[in-house]
């Protein structure tokens, strides 16, 4: 087995990867992937350029973002990271405590973001401004990666956060509000996609091709509807913090193809070109971004999909 050393970020769309490493998908392709979740995207970013970890489960946005000299951590050398393989579209929920009714009522209060120009920010940023929001009627705060955001909303210390599943769910179910998901205003966003150093991949095609075949047996394993009371059990035992009252809902969020999981692995097109507006708009660079090949290089997945 060739050791790969795999650094995601916590939710539900780990889970083909839970199924992958449970049912022996990845072994079946002479991989073996050891799995460890970032505390958030700067963590990661650093960690892949410096070879620490080998792949990453991370937005798709922060590949470009670290392409293009906008991410805001220090890296040990130039950056050459490459997105190979589609994750999810996503389904981003703005959850606000529990008295916010309408978005009015955010003004003068703090909001939490795993970091302020990177990730899934510029959708927060997209959706304040599409209510009619202005850049000084809040104020953010860089907290960290899904479960930190949770907590500090959840602690009263933040407003509010964006939040995929489960975590919105149990925002949801322990009372806090959903005042809008980012499925309600675009209509297509590439959220998650999996990443890595273009030079490790070129010294080690074969572990990329193994990981991605034992992920996409994986992803099918999980989107068959025959496997999905089994899939909603193995998600509650990876993720205890999943009670069975909500896990209905995050598996109805995790498997539609417009907020979650995207049939086989695909990179969404028009999902791409939204992620480079929103960079283009809110980003630190002058110069539209237009070209998705500059950070996507799908051969490694066409070889081994088809």
């Amino acid at each position: 087995m060739t050791p790969i050393e795999l650094i995601t970020f916590p939710g539900a769309p780990n889970l083909p990867i839970f199924a992958a490493l449970e049912k022996g998908f990845f072994v079946e392709h002479g991989v073996a992937p050891n799995m460890s979740h970032t505390p958030n995207s700067a963590y990661m970013a650093q960690e892949l350029v410096a070879d620490n970890y080998q792949i990453g489960g991370t937005a798709f946005d922060n590949v470009v973002a670290y392409q293009e000299g906008q991410g805001v951590a220090e890296l040990v050398r130039e950056p050459d990271l490459f997105a190979f393989m589609g994750a999810t579209q996503i389904e981003l929920s703005l959850v606000v405590a529990p008295e916010i009714e309408r978005y009015e009522q955010l003004k003068g209060r703090m909001l939490a973001l795993d970091a302020l120009t990177t990730g899934f920010a510029f959708v927060l940023y997209r959706m304040l401004a599409n209510a009619g929001l202005a850049e000084g009627d809040y104020q953010f705060a860089a907290v960290g990666a899904t479960p930190q955001r949770w907590e500090s909303v959840k602690a009263g210390e933040h407003a509010g956060t964006i939040l995929i599943e489960p975590f919105s769910s149990i925002a949801r179910a322990n009372g806090f509000r959903i005042l809008e998901k980012s499925t309600d205003v675009l209509a297509h966003y590439q959220g998650g996609c999996f990443a890595a150093c273009r030079s490790w991949a070129e010294a080690n095609p074969g572990a990329l091709k193994g990981y991605i075949a034992g992920y996409l047996k994986g992803l099918k394993w999980t989107l068959d509807p025959t496997n999905r009371a089994e899939a909603a059990q193995l998600l509650i035992a990876k993720m205890p913090q999943i009670k069975p009252g909500v896990v209905d809902a995050v598996m109805e969020s995790l498997l539609s193809p417009r907020s979650g999981l995207t049939p086989n692995g695909a990179m969404v097109v028009d999902g791409v070109n939204m992620v480079l507006e929103l960079r283009t708009e809110f980003g630190s660079g002058s110069a539209p971004l237009t070209q998705p090949d500059k950070y996507i290089d799908l051969s490694y997945y066409a070889a081994v999909a088809g």
